[in-house]
């Protein structure tokens, strides 16, 4: 009797000891299947958040277009703007909630800032926010913009766009995308061909040929052209700094980390004879040999534009945002160039500064530049082309002696844009061997400034679009 009441107890405890383990894992296994269930929900409700915020900023592109400098959402009130989201029955599911801000330059909208906050109605104490820059694209998204044919050597390294409206003879290490906007294109012996020979729209040794695509869409030069008048406006009258014509050779501006800018009349320049293939030999004068000082002077915050209507000559550490233009927007008959003196560098490489330089015919390295040269920001040679021209050491167009040792110069390092209307060049061979320019060149466009180029900066485009989009949870 004793051994079956012990027996029994043995039972009792295992009872007692399974049934509690079952109540465990059932237990267990009911809030994980509690807990998934919640996860999956929350996951539900984020993502239809974002989803609903996402056509906050969908919305707000649309009443853009039909009012493109309404920052008010048509109430004429401050924000944020509310809306709720309906599904396609009709029925609300959440709401959106709006804050809209426009970045003013020199008393002019260039982008503006959208940034949506979504929540469902089944729990609205959950909200996402995203954000986008609502712009037209601009040449800041290419390393090269031409509107002609050209030719990038096997020196050339190459990151970012390189587009061309002409064709294309490729032999650098191309890192990116590289369009020509024609199918086929007549290669002569100034691009290395013996002859003339039909060749594809993007043809060459290049290092990434599946990177190339011909024929594309023409980039609009006539849309990308600055209107230098409205830049000299804003200039005179928006808070920039306008300088009037020198009544010299032009002005010397020397950018400094400080965001002002030296300020010289060049009172004298020295000639020598270079070639381009646009203007073929010419007796320039873009060495300066004598200058007086003007003035130091600020570069305004609220309206980055410095405008001298008169030849330029450029360098320096550029501080903030800032555009500079050279152009005689008075006489029609005088169109001015932009010469790059000497290195031009940012203050910060963290994108808050950037650099447009426009010249409104050429933009020109002159023979006197740096043995190994560095420019940032995006160069702009409206009606002429960008490069540096070829000076030979004999012969009846030879340079001065005393500037032999300038002709052939190590490397040009470039992070931004070049916009050229003619055929750029700054590396030039006789022979089949590297004679004139630069002899290794490096090409990138600066990433920072694809979704926020300094002021004014010519567009693309006509089309406006999300140039920038975050995810701010």
């Amino acid at each position: 009797m004793k051994r079956m009441e012990r027996n029994r107890g043995f039972m009792l405890a295992l009872v007692v000891v399974f049934g509690a383990i079952f109540l465990m894992v059932t237990s267990s296994l009911t809030g994980f299947l509690l807990m998934s269930k919640r996860l999956t929900r929350e996951k539900e409700t984020r993502e239809r958040a974002v989803e609903i915020a996402q056509a906050g900023l969908e919305y707000y592109k649309w009443h853009l277009a039909h009012y493109p400098n309404d920052l008010k959402d048509g109430t004429g009130a401050s924000g944020p703007y509310v809306h709720t989201y309906t599904d396609p029955e009709g029925s609300t599911v959440g709401s959106f909630s709006l804050a809209v801000g426009g970045n003013v330059e020199c008393n002019q909208t260039t982008t503006i800032d959208i940034a949506s906050t979504g929540a469902t109605l089944d729990d609205p104490s959950y909200t996402r926010t995203v954000s986008g820059r609502y712009s037209r694209p601009s040449v800041a998204e290419y390393s090269y913009v031409v509107n002609t044919n050209v030719w990038a050597g096997s020196d050339r390294v190459i990151t970012g766009k390189y587009h061309s409206n002409g064709g294309i003879r490729m032999d650098g290490d191309n890192r990116s995308a590289v369009t020509s906007s024609v199918a086929t294109w007549q290669c002569t012996s100034s691009f290395g061909c013996s002859g003339t020979q039909t060749k594809n729209g993007v043809w060459g040794a290049g290092s990434t040929p599946s990177l190339w695509s011909y024929p594309v869409p023409q980039i609009d030069f006539a849309g990308i052209s600055v209107d230098l008048t409205a830049l000299k406006s804003y200039a005179q009258n928006n808070g920039g700094q306008y300088f009037a014509p020198s009544g010299q050779s032009g002005y010397h501006a020397i950018l400094k980390s400080d965001a002002t800018v030296d300020v010289y009349r060049v009172t004298g320049t020295t000639q020598v004879w270079g070639y381009s293939d646009q203007d073929g030999w010419q007796q320039e004068r873009h060495i300066i040999s004598a200058e007086t000082f003007v003035g130091n002077y600020s570069v305004p915050s609220s309206c980055s534009v410095l405008f001298f209507e008169d030849k330029l000559w450029l360098e320096g550490v550029v501080k903030g945002k800032v555009t500079v233009v050279s152009a005689n927007v008075t006489s029609p008959s005088t169109d001015t160039d932009l010469i790059l003196r000497g290195n031009i560098t940012y203050a910060l490489n963290d994108g808050s500064d950037g650099l447009t330089a426009i010249g409104e015919n050429n933009v020109l390295i002159p023979l006197t530049s740096p043995t190994d040269m560095t420019l940032y920001g995006i160069f702009i040679a409206q009606k002429g082309h960008y490069g540096r021209n070829h000076y030979v050491t004999s012969g009846s167009n030879q340079v001065p002696s005393s500037y032999d040792s300038y002709v052939e110069q190590n490397t040009l390092t470039t992070v931004g844009t070049i916009v050229s209307n003619g055929r750029t060049g700054t590396q030039w061979n006789c022979g089949g061997s590297f004679c004139s320019g630069y002899e290794n060149r490096i090409d990138s466009y600066d990433g920072r400034l694809s979704n926020s180029p300094p002021p004014f900066t010519p567009f693309t485009s006509s089309d406006y679009r999300f140039v920038d989009w975050r995810d701010e949870n």
